[in-house]
């Protein structure tokens, strides 16, 4: 398995909880540790790990929502189906679909995004990965 330069490591608050939310989301668990509280999943190549809140490496007070100032931009092949799939289950949405434009250097990139948050409020933008 070839791991990301950069993974991020998620506290949360209900390890069950936040990897039944995932799972249904459609990330795959690659690995875990139940009797630490961990796991490592994927998505399309977007890596991510979960940890159950244990007071490790907490540099300061963890009150919902989590995350607070950072988003997590992730590609995935088939927005359509994941957008479909939240709204279907009526999950509910921090921004509904949008087509974003960001320039990048010279070129104007288009993307089909949207956001939700997950149970411990960390903000997820899903969006599409064929720009």
């Amino acid at each position: 398995m070839q791991f990301n330069k950069i993974v991020p490591e998620f506290y949360v608050s209900d390890i069950i909880k936040s990897l039944d939310f995932y799972k249904w989301l459609g990330f795959v668990v690659k690995y875990d540790r139940p009797e630490r509280k961990f796991a490592f999943l994927d998505l399309d190549g977007g890596q991510i790990m979960l940890c159950e809140r244990n007071g490790t490496w907490e540099t300061g007070e963890l009150i919902y929502p989590f995350g607070r100032g950072i988003n997590f931009e992730v590609g995935i092949d088939d927005i359509d189906a994941m957008y479909k799939k939240i709204t279907k289950n009526k999950y509910p949405l921090y921004q509904d679909m949008t087509t974003a434009e960001y320039r990048q250097n010279d070129k104007i990139i288009k993307q089909k995004e949207f956001l939700i948050q997950d149970p411990d409020g960390y903000l997820w933008r899903f969006c599409s990965s064929n720009n």
